[in-house]
């Protein structure tokens, strides 16, 4: 131990400063708790289903991720490419960030909150992105739900898929809520 003074006495027992700069730091990290249990058996499948779909959409996103920025910079968004790169990729992180709510990880509750919302948000982007291109014609070869690996023929399906996706997010985000009180089994 360092012996220091301070207002005149000697603090023998006190750290570091540095050590208790780290101590101190670690204190406010909020702790790590279990997740809820899911409402119903059948919301707990539904999300399993669900964190399954993303991480496949999430890889195969990300294994064609230069091809995925091109495709999104070419729909013809409002601002541009910077609208259609920035687009494409919070959209495929919104999908890997979705996953651990899905998964009843042990998680902070601030963590577990903003995963709830990623899994939203992942429906809804994808929904307003196959209605964008329905609607506005953008001369696209591929929706993209998984990248371009597969072509996803753009149309009026696609919407509905989207609006599918975004079903299992809804019912996902229901039957897990991080504040539920009471679960039945």
């Amino acid at each position: 131990m360092i012996k220091r003074k301070h207002n005149g006495k000697n603090h023998n027992d006190l750290p570091i400063q540095g050590v208790a700069l780290y101590t101190a730091s670690m204190s406010i990290f909020p702790a790590v708790t279990p997740a809820p249990q899911p409402r119903t058996k059948e919301s707990a499948y539904i999300s399993i289903f669900y964190a399954v779909l993303l991480v496949i959409m999430a890889v195969t996103q990300l294994f064609t991720f230069e091809e995925v920025l091109v495709l999104f910079g070419s729909l013809g968004l409002p601002g541009g490419l910077a609208t259609g790169y920035g687009l494409a990729a919070t959209v495929v992180a919104a999908e890997v960030f979705a996953v651990p709510f899905l998964l009843r990880m042990s998680l902070s509750p601030a963590f577990r909150w903003f995963s709830l919302l990623c899994g939203l948000f992942v429906g809804v982007a994808w929904l307003f992105i196959a209605s964008w291109i329905v609607l506005s014609g953008a001369p696209v070869q591929t929706v993209g739900f998984v990248g371009t690996l597969i072509d996803t023929i753009p149309g009026w399906w696609a919407v509905l898929v989207s609006v599918a996706i975004l079903m299992l997010a809804i019912w996902s985000a229901w039957g897990m809520w991080p504040s539920a009180k009471k679960h039945k089994k």
